[in-house]
């Protein structure tokens, strides 16, 4: 089957990268917040960077395996816990059927994200499996995650290539204060030259009023030419409305297809991650940079994905007979000499080499 839920959490949602090519209907993007984490998520489990992940707000949910699977957790720490045990994140790790996933507090960060070998099974909806709240449709009935939900896999694993090298170094969470790189515009002409100094040369504080929607965020007022509405147009993700009081609301993944405030820039798409991972309370600063450079850093980062994703599923290669008669020799050996771990001396017809066990064990598993 896959994964039952027995507690559903705050806010626990099945989503993807987002449901593109229907905004011109009214219908949102959504998908995941922080799209670093998903997408390192999939690929440490040998997905599609797009496959769909469940998205754990704060306080997560308790769920149970009922058919053995590769998971990897990226994101927030939010204490996620096997049977009671820390389970390391950012790192592909198998779970037994019977087992329990639980996530027990915020130790840095506010989201996390689950995926699983070869995917959920989720139904497709307008070529998407992200959960869009507001119109009900996608992951799990358009809703959050409650008690008594089951998912089942897809494709499930137990192994796959590479296992060792599934893993990857843990973010730093812990920061209170953020700088967040943003392009000026659209609207930046709508904005006095105090205004802009202002937006750039402050700190912001971020309200409670953030959700997947909007991040409404308070501080020095930002001032206007002629006021804040101008006639309604589109709105992209990391859009920074700027209404007449002043203000500025970051877009996030829910955010609504057009409005019409002025938007003052756009944060740039490799930042937003950052500011998914933020809390009520924290501090933001907004750092100009250029159209060039923002595509630039889009570029490195989608280079990085690209190298990670080839070299996680690159096949090793094949051992050569000596090495694979070696490896069976000290696998096989009497107990009573062998251990699990440690290097030992073989000879093989009168040829020596030395065999890492626990690395050796890995790789030709």
């Amino acid at each position: 089957m896959g994964i039952r839920i027995l507690n559903g959490g705050f806010l626990t949602t099945v989503q993807d990268m987002g449901r593109y090519g229907s905004q011109e209907t009214g219908m949102a993007v959504s998908g995941v917040m922080d799209t670093r984490a998903a997408a390192l998520a999939d690929i440490l489990v040998g997905n599609d960077e797009n496959e769909a992940v469940l998205e754990v707000t704060m306080m997560g949910p308790i769920m149970e395996f009922t058919e053995d699977e590769l998971i990897a957790v990226t994101g927030g720490d939010l204490g996620v816990k096997v049977d009671g045990n820390p389970l390391p994140r950012y790192e592909a790790v198998l779970i037994k059927a019977g087992q329990t996933v639980s996530f027990g507090g915020m130790y840095g960060g506010s989201r996390a994200y689950m995926a699983f070998a070869g995917g959920l099974d989720v139904p497709v909806v307008m070529g998407s499996r992200s959960t869009n709240l507001k119109a009900k449709i996608g992951g799990i009935e358009g809703r959050k995650l409650g008690a008594g939900d089951e998912i089942g896999f897809r494709s499930p694993k137990t192994w796959l290539p590479n296992m060792a090298a599934r893993k990857l170094l843990l973010p730093e969470l812990f920061s209170r204060e953020h700088t967040l790189r943003v392009v000026l515009g659209p609207q930046d002409d709508c904005f006095t030259e105090e205004g802009i100094s202002t937006f750039l040369g402050s700190a912001y504080t971020i309200s409670n009023e953030y959700d997947r929607m909007g991040c409404r965020m308070e501080g020095p007022v930002i001032a206007h030419k002629n006021g804040g509405d101008i006639i309604t147009d589109g709105i992209s993700f990391g859009a920074v409305q700027v209404p007449s009081h002043g203000t500025p609301i970051v877009m996030m993944a829910d955010h609504q297809t057009t409005g019409g405030y002025t938007k003052i820039a756009c944060v740039v798409s490799v930042d937003l991650p950052e500011l998914a991972q933020c809390m009520p309370g924290h501090t933001v600063r907004f750092k100009k940079i250029g159209i060039e450079e923002a595509q630039e850093l889009y570029c490195q980062w989608r280079d990085y994905l690209k190298r990670l994703e080839k070299e996680l599923n690159c096949p090793a290669e094949p051992a050569s007979e000596l090495q694979a008669v070696g490896l069976a020799a000290a696998v096989n050996e009497d107990r009573r000499y062998w251990g699990d771990h440690g290097t030992y001396r073989v000879v093989v017809n009168g040829t020596e080499f030395l065999v890492e066990l626990k690395r050796e064990i890995e790789q030709f598993r």
